[in-house]
């Protein structure tokens, strides 16, 4: 593996397939080209920090209401096939 100077955004990008993605540091870095050491030091570099609980708790608080509302678009939808395929017959 020869060294190289990334650029941030592909050392990010490197990252984010191991933190959000979840693949192996050994598969990212025998695709990548780039060794395990290297990965872990960007990792501890550019990893958002774990203290993100507001945003995961708001998110998760946006996604419950957006699931709301989908399950009742859904539920009315139902009903209306329903009412015009009786009707059909």
């Amino acid at each position: 593996m020869g060294s190289g100077n990334f650029s941030d955004e592909f050392k990010r990008d490197a990252v984010a397939q191991i933190t959000e993605r979840g693949y192996p540091v050994a598969e990212v870095s025998q695709r990548l080209g780039v060794s395990q050491h290297s990965l872990y030091a960007w990792k501890k570099k550019f990893s958002k920090p774990s203290g993100g609980n507001e945003d995961q708790a708001a998110e998760i608080r946006r996604l419950k209401k957006e699931l709301a509302r989908v399950t009742e678009e859904r539920d009315i939808l139902k009903k209306a096939t329903a009412y015009f395929a009786k009707d059909a017959k």
